[in-house]
């Protein structure tokens, strides 16, 4: 399955919110990361990424948000995930970056 992203910066809330369809994996995780890296260029923002409709994740691109948290927080700014479905929160649980980014 392919991989959709829908960023829109949420001025209401003074953040970037994300909405990430399908899978994540290594093919598209390049990508994930360029739309990521896009947002904060335009404007540096907190990220609200929104796992509802996200079917798997694996380890590429785990990293890909755990390096953008790494370097977004040296500004003050950090990165959450919301809606995980049970697969992947229990990626998140069992890396231990459920504590961070839930």
């Amino acid at each position: 399955m392919a991989m959709s992203i829908n960023a829109n910066n949420n001025a209401a809330e003074g953040l970037w919110d994300f909405k990430v369809v399908g899978e994540v994996d290594i093919s598209n995780a390049h990508y994930f990361k360029t739309q990521l890296e896009a947002a904060l260029a335009e404007k540096q923002q907190n990220i609200r990424i929104d796992l509802e409709d996200l079917n798997y994740i694996d380890s590429t691109g785990l990293g890909v948000i755990i390096g953008c948290y790494g370097q977004i927080k040296k500004d003050g700014l950090t990165i959450k995930l919301v809606n995980p479905k049970p697969n992947v929160k229990k990626l998140l649980t069992i890396s231990g970056f459920d504590k961070v980014l839930l």
